[in-house]
């Protein structure tokens, strides 16, 4: 979850607050400044998910085994022994 879905459902909520009490006192400026807050919050937690969702995708992609690169295995160093001789 990310900063937009907590964001947007905080508008959301408190955007049918206002639109609550708004109707409850007959506040019609109020009213529909809680339905404008409710649809903002409505919108920014639909980009959250998929901003989500792109993340998620990604992710997938990038563990999927044929995007895996393989390493090459190790070279060994060839060991040349030569013989000392003493004269």
């Amino acid at each position: 979850m990310n900063k937009d879905r907590v964001a947007g459902t905080m508008n959301d909520v408190m955007g049918g607050a206002k639109r609550k009490v708004g109707s409850l006192t007959g506040n019609t400026g109020l009213k529909v400044e809680g339905a404008v807050q409710q649809v903002r919050g409505k919108v920014q937690n639909t980009w959250g998910k998929a901003k989500d969702s792109a993340r998620d995708v990604q992710a997938k992609l990038n563990k999927s085994p044929k995007n895996q690169v393989k390493a090459a295995p190790a070279r060994r160093k060839a060991v040349v022994a030569s013989k000392n001789t003493i004269m």
